[in-house]
């Protein structure tokens, strides 16, 4: 791709300074990008101002000062609300604008918003990332990049500085697709490998070991088991990679997907009352790989521990 088909210099605005939109503005300071923001919680915009960016007071003034709006949020309502926000300040004071949505939220949300903001000049891409924050450190997060292809070659360097894969999946919402399929088998490897670690321990071995032969194998071994396996191995699951209540989420929203195309998940659909039953041992705030400490009571391994969310 030529140069001249990139925008140049382009001012970032981030609309969601959480845990991944937080990191995204952060990496993208360290790359050169000039990064505006705003978020409801103050301490989060002053983070930003720390990393080197300019937090603002509205969603509305993002959209004023931003070349290309990156939005991370974490509810419906959340997205439903800042979109119609955009709408209002696009309304008011048209300009052109390229807004890449990154939320793992249903389907339905996003053609919503596809449909909002239907304006002259306006481009909305759907690009979710698979990945955690901690794994964006080492530079393993996938971005699912949909929508107008040329807009999206427009910002490429954007998505390069954020990720070493970013895949161009296709038409809008194509990347929220690939993301359920992803999240689809991270759920079943993620119960799988707290499986094998009680399994292991109640057949006598050291899981310890058992990660370190499967752990590297190209055929058996996972990111997911090597992610989350050392906690289970140790039954410490904080700092959560992943919270068990914001995975519950996802699950909801890859059932209702499945659900709209008649497609049966029957392993899928096996792990959800063992994610389930995290939560009601007090684990919504850990991370999912407190699957293991489910499996082990139900081995009998474990003692029925509860979480630190626990009631």
């Amino acid at each position: 791709m030529v140069q001249k088909e990139q925008i140049t210099n382009p001012v970032i605005g981030m609309i969601g300074l959480g845990i991944m939109g937080g990191i995204m503005a952060e990496t993208l300071l360290g790359s050169g990008f000039k990064v505006i923001g705003f978020d409801l919680e103050k301490a989060v915009c002053k983070r930003l101002s720390r990393a080197g960016g300019e937090p603002l007071k509205s969603t509305q003034d993002v959209v004023y000062k931003a070349d290309v709006v990156i939005t991370s949020l974490a509810t419906s309502q959340a997205l439903r609300l800042v979109y119609t926000q955009i709408q209002e300040a696009l309304s008011k004071s048209p300009k052109k604008l390229i807004l890449v949505e990154t939320s793992t939220l249903p389907m339905a949300d996003k053609e919503l918003i596809a449909q909002q903001l239907k304006k002259p000049g306006v481009s909305l891409l759907d690009c979710p990332i698979s990945g955690t924050a901690a794994r964006m450190k080492d530079r393993a997060w996938t971005i699912f990049v949909s929508g107008n292809k040329k807009i999206c070659q427009q910002i490429s360097p954007i998505f390069k500085c954020l990720s070493d894969n970013a895949p161009y999946v296709g038409a809008y919402g194509n990347g929220l697709k690939m993301k359920m399929i992803a999240n689809h088998l991270v759920a079943i490897y993620n119960v799988a490998s707290a499986e094998s670690v009680i399994f292991a321990k109640k057949i006598g071995l050291d899981p310890k070991e058992v990660l370190d032969i499967f752990g590297p194998s190209p055929v058996i071994g996972t990111g997911v088991m090597r992610l989350r396996m050392p906690f289970m191995i140790d039954r410490k699951y904080t700092p959560a990679t992943m919270k068990v209540e914001v995975w519950q989420k996802d699950m909801q929203v890859i059932g209702e997907l499945a659900k709209s195309v008649g497609c049966p998940l029957p392993i899928f659909n096996a792990t959800a009352p063992i994610y389930t039953a995290a939560m009601a041992q007090g684990f919504a705030l850990e991370d999912t790989a407190s699957t293991a400490e489910v499996i082990g009571t139900m081995a009998g391994l474990y003692h029925g521990r509860k979480g630190k969310n626990a009631a």
